[in-house]
């Protein structure tokens, strides 16, 4: 068995006065950008506020979405970037920002590869809801997407011995009397310090943990758990914004559909589980909704169930495909049973009820049509190999699609379109790019994209 890879951050006391880069954020983005800054010659640092390193990259499961991939062609899917564009287009409202949308797409192949050239392999494929084909990517393992980017990441890391310390929290941007971004001031637990910088990443998450932000751009959503990890709370956001950068989108909250709730914590239940082939039916046992419709509309059909809630429904079959059920099912959090009629009855549902529902979606999957809710896709496998299971589950705020303004190249901006010179920025941080619905498996891609575009645009501004 592989020896467990644990990663240790660096000592406080090596902090150094300046880099040629400050990334604030060790997620996907902060990491990836990280990387590929080194690897272009630069000298960056990762800054980390939380003493857990990875943020929310860690309780990402899905996958990552990517257009025209070997990987596509190897499971014998044809997929093009003008499809990818075109549902994100559409999941997102038409309300995407056209240029970040266009890069994002035309580039998410090349993130794939780049993944592939440090010995992160992507090579299995799913499906989430809103996207019209399987280009989903995930480890072959089925393992989580988040937790196993964090730790391949970290070895990178690690080997390129790229300093990243836990625990410094920034506070400011530095500007010269240009207004260009020269460096930060952070607070440690040995006091205050500035580092200088040629450039600073913003790499710093969303802000779903942060209910007076929420709360002060949607008020609607006073009082609802967060999937986020209690980092998550705009700390970026509110950097730029107070050197000038301009704000979109912060009103566009997307609420995750399928979230357990009935313990301490707030669990995310992955799309995967949907998309290979799970049902959601409401306190009855009726299916209710088309389960791979858009996060939002899925989110919506359960709202109005009245606030009871709803349940997956799936198979031994389908857990055999998402990994992470296995780590559900440890915390307690799935039901079992050997039949859909017990199963019904360990719920708390009706078991003609559900019965009927699952009997009349295994025929629906023979058949590859819908007819009661026309849901088209993560249909390969029907509900029938024992022992079968439940999940329940409910809303509760997910991402924060607003955020920093940029341009493809990473870019920071005024609200007059003009260009902080030194700070870029990547990841959640970001606003725009998803319109006013993001789609599963999007989130983990525009970190790896963007944050490549940013480390590889910090040479290139470096070099002037």
């Amino acid at each position: 068995m592989a020896e467990k890879f644990h990663f240790v951050p660096n000592d406080l006391a090596t902090l150094a006065d300046q880099y040629d880069v400050v990334v604030i954020g060790s997620g996907a983005a902060g990491m990836t950008s990280a990387v590929q800054a080194h690897e272009l010659g630069l000298k960056p640092v990762i800054l980390e506020k939380m003493p857990k390193i990875g943020g929310n990259t860690n309780r990402a499961s899905s996958g990552m979405n990517a257009a025209e991939t070997e990987v596509q062609l190897n499971h014998h899917i044809v997929d093009s970037y003008e499809d990818f564009y075109a549902d994100t287009y559409k999941g997102g409202g038409e309300k995407n920002n056209t240029e970040l949308l266009k890069y994002f797409t035309e580039h998410s192949a090349l993130a794939i590869d780049w993944l592939a050239d440090h010995g992160i392999i992507l090579d299995d494929l799913t499906i989430t809801g809103g996207m019209s084909t399987m280009r989903t990517h995930r480890p072959s393992s089925m393992a989580p997407i988040g937790g196993f980017l964090v730790t391949e990441l970290l070895k990178q890391v690690a080997q390129e011995k790229i300093p990243l310390y836990t625990d410094v929290k920034v506070t400011d941007l530095i500007q010269a009397a240009d207004d260009t971004v020269t460096g930060v001031k952070v607070t440690t637990a040995t006091g205050e310090k500035t580092i200088k910088a040629g450039a600073v990443v913003l790499a710093t998450g969303g802000f779903g943990a942060n209910q007076a932000l929420l709360t002060k751009y949607r008020q609607d959503l006073k009082g609802y758990n967060t999937t986020n990890q209690p980092g998550a709370t705009g700390d970026g956001i509110e950097l730029a914004q107070t050197i000038g950068a301009n704000l979109v989108d912060m009103d566009q909250v997307q609420v995750h559909p399928t979230v357990q709730q009935d313990t301490d914590h707030a669990y995310l239940i992955g799309e995967a589980v949907r998309g290979e082939g799970a049902i959601l039916v409401n306190k009855n046992g009726a299916r209710f909704v088309n389960e791979l419709d858009t996060r939002k509309n899925v989110t919506a059909a359960i709202d109005a169930l009245g606030g009871t809630g709803a349940y997956l429904i799936f198979d031994q079959g389908i857990r055999d495909r998402v990994k992470a059920v296995e780590f559900y099912d440890h915390i307690g959090l799935v039901k079992t049973a050997d039949t859909i009629a017990e199963l019904a009855q360990t719920t708390g549902l009706d078991a003609d009820t559900l019965t009927a529902a699952v009997t009349k979606w295994n025929t629906a999957v023979d058949g590859h049509q819908d007819t009661d809710f026309k849901r088209t896709t993560g249909m390969d496998r029907a509900i029938v190999k024992a022992p079968f299971f439940s999940i329940h589950i409910a809303p509760a705020v997910h991402y924060t699609m607003g955020g920093v303004s940029i341009n493809h190249l990473t870019q920071v901006l005024t609200p007059a379109k003009q260009v902080i010179n030194g700070l870029f920025a990547a990841g959640e941080v970001v606003g725009g790019l998803h319109g006013n619905n993001r789609i599963g498996g999007n989130s983990i891609a525009e970190t790896v994209i963007f944050g490549r575009q940013a480390g590889q645009q910090v040479f290139k501004y470096l070099q002037k």
